[in-house]
């Protein structure tokens, strides 16, 4: 009996030692490095004593094989592993943001805006932020070029010198939100809501406004060249600088609703009409 519980102390007391040692990855590959030296390099002794510049030699040939399966085979591997890697991250920042789209609460909100930006840094812009909820955010510098934003939410918000190029942003709200120097470039933004924003220096160029809501908007030095404005509202906007050069079915009467057109550059047959209208608007 007592020959049968030293038994069993010993091997508990061995298997609890292979489990520490199988636990630490460094340990176990220095241990099994130190076998398999002493290993080979008893056996090869008695080759290395009789001939030791031939069997010099081929170790050599042996490392430069070596080298090159590092630099060929683990390099690619680990390469393609790391690229995996990055694709299920995108995957998994893409997924969390179609379950959390149509939620509206204030973690929703902030797990979208910062799922955006992670997708940001391996360089996607191109994200499905249809009906979004993201009010009161952050999107400072971010990068949506080409995303879907149709409808979605984003009131109070700040995308100072955000990256909004060719996105579609139909009946999308930006009521009271910064978007200073934001860049709408060519955007799809028919019914869209900017009542009460900041848009001064925005690049709205080419951009598609038919009836979007600049109510009470500051537009000042913005650039509207070749936009589409039909039935766009700019009651009580300021315009102060901004250029409107090449405006499709921009008409006096709603630039007559515009809280001040100073300096604002307007294609000569609108400017004619404006001075006839209310001097005032564009001179003051």
């Amino acid at each position: 009996m007592p020959y049968s519980q030293t038994s069993r102390r010993i091997l508990d007391q061995c298997v609890e030692g292979f489990n520490y040692v199988v636990e630490k990855p460094l340990l176990t590959a220095a241990i099994v490095l130190a076998l398999v030296s002493m290993l080979v390099v008893g056996l090869s002794v008695p080759f290395y004593m009789e001939d030791a510049v031939g069997f010099g030699a081929q170790i050599l040939a042996e490392a430069h094989g070596m080298i090159f399966d590092i630099a060929v085979i683990g390099i690619l591997l680990y390469w393609l592993n790391q690229r995996g890697e990055v694709r299920q991250r995108i995957r998994m920042y893409q997924d969390e943001i179609d379950d959390y789209r149509l939620l509206e609460s204030e973690e929703a909100s902030f797990r979208t805006v910062g799922n955006i930006k992670r997708l940001n840094r391996h360089h996607i812009s191109q994200i499905n932020l249809v009906n979004a909820s993201m009010p009161k955010t952050n999107l400072n510098y971010v990068n949506l070029k080409g995303s879907n934003m149709n409808s979605a939410n984003l009131s109070n918000s700040s995308l100072i010198e955000s990256n909004l190029e060719c996105t579609r942003l139909n009946q999308a709200n930006f009521e009271n939100s910064n978007m200073n120097q934001a860049c709408m470039r060519g955007a799809y933004a028919s019914g869209a809501n900017f009542k009460d924003s900041f848009l001064i220096k925005a690049q709205l160029q080419s951009a598609l406004l038919i009836k979007a809501n600049f109510n009470n908007a500051y537009l000042m030095e913005a650039d509207l060249q070749n936009s589409y404005l039909m039935g766009a509202d700019f009651e009580n906007a300021s315009l102060y600088k901004a250029d409107l050069r090449g405006a499709k079915g921009l008409t006096v009467e709603q630039l007559l609703k515009a809280k001040t057109l100073y300096l604002a550059k307007l294609d000569k047959e609108l400017q004619v009409q404006l001075l006839q209208a209310e001097p005032a608007l564009v001179e003051a």
